[in-house]
């Protein structure tokens, strides 16, 4: 989730395109701060009860996927099931920049204006495994948010075997206080 799918294409590239079907790459990914609508769901497990919405969040993307994998489709490749849950596209100035780091813009990225881009997808291997990517999650306020929350707790009960039902995971909401508790303290910036 988020950073964590960032590794360098030489030591874990390879490996997460197997694993999970892409990965962030430096400098051919980006990572702008922008509001992503989500309209439409596949039939999907992780996607049982989300609803549309909209969310401002650090969301990677341009994503670096293995080879043949469809950004805004469902693909199967050698057996390889790929499914982009969450997609979404982003405005042509969020394409222009700037990025939080570097701050771009990227010509390839600007180049694909109006692409919908895999914010969240999801892999079912031949052998039976299982893995998803997600590239948001900087913004901790953001587990507030019900929809945001669902995708998540669907997407770890689907990875772990667990059939999750219809409606979608429930979760009680988080209040202003419950969001403020267990954060590491932080110094002035």
């Amino acid at each position: 989730m988020h950073f964590g799918v960032e590794v360098p294409k030489d030591r874990g590239g390879a490996e997460f395109k197997r694993w999970i079907g892409g990965h962030y790459e430096h400098q051919w990914s980006c990572n702008p701060i922008w509001d992503a609508r989500f309209e439409s769901f596949p039939e999907h497990p992780i996607s049982r009860g989300v609803m549309p919405f909209e969310i401002r969040d650090e969301w990677y993307f341009n994503m670096r996927f293995q080879d043949g994998f469809d950004t805004a489709e469902p693909t199967q490749i050698d057996g390889v099931k790929f499914t982009p849950v969450l997609a979404a596209i982003p405005s042509e100035a969020t394409r222009n920049g700037p990025y939080v780091y570097p701050k771009g813009p990227y010509p390839h990225i600007q180049q694909a204006v109006g692409r919908k881009e895999s914010l969240l997808w999801a892999v079912e291997r031949p052998d039976g495994g299982k893995g998803f990517g997600f590239t948001g999650g900087h913004f901790h306020i953001n587990w507030q948010n019900d929809q945001f929350r669902r995708t998540i707790l669907n997407a770890l009960c689907w990875i772990a075997g667990v059939t999750v039902p219809d409606h979608g995971i429930d979760s009680d909401p988080v209040s202003d206080g419950e969001i403020m508790e267990n954060l590491d303290p932080k110094g002035k910036r």
